[in-house]
């Protein structure tokens, strides 16, 4: 199996084990400030960035800025978890040459560009973005009192870790 996909399964397996650990209360709470939002939110667009990848159009042309925005995934463990496993099986059933050029369509502040990336690239940036959005989560459950034992939750692997 390839590194990148090898890093991302690890990297949803994070997610797994956080809906493994929260009510539907706590996965919806938005309590924290300075933004208000909620662990739901963040996983639900995780997740959407993935399910992106996997929905190329006829012309091999996948569209970031398409993204499902499903509400229920937000507040309810057990929804986001199905989707966390459908998006675990395609990465482990499809057969994605990382080398292959794809157009991506994406909003980078300017309103939509394309852009070719490899799909290998397309992954690796799903996969640091994601973890963006764990550190945001951890964030967030800090701020809500909970702690996962997991102390490399939303750390990038390239952050140096303070020694205590």
């Amino acid at each position: 199996m390839n590194v990148i996909i090898q890093s991302t399964l690890i990297t949803l397996q994070k997610h797994q084990a956080l809906l493994d650990n929260l009510s539907n209360t706590q996965l919806c709470d938005a309590s924290v400030s300075p933004y208000y939002s909620c662990i739901g939110t963040h996983l639900r667009h995780i997740l959407d960035f993935y399910n992106c990848i996997f929905n190329a159009d006829t012309k091999n042309r996948i569209d970031l800025t398409a993204r499902a925005r499903n509400k229920d995934v937000e507040c309810n463990c057990g929804r986001a978890q199905d989707y966390l496993n459908l998006i675990i099986g395609k990465l482990n059933s499809t057969a994605l040459d990382i080398n292959k050029s794809v157009l991506v369509v994406d909003d980078l502040g300017l309103g939509k560009t394309e852009l070719t990336y490899t799909y290998g690239s397309l992954l690796a940036q799903a996969n640091s973005h994601a973890i963006h959005h764990l550190a945001i989560i951890n964030y967030i459950l800090d701020g809500l009192g909970f702690s996962l034992k997991d102390v490399s939750f939303g750390y990038n692997p390239t952050t140096p870790i303070a020694k205590q």
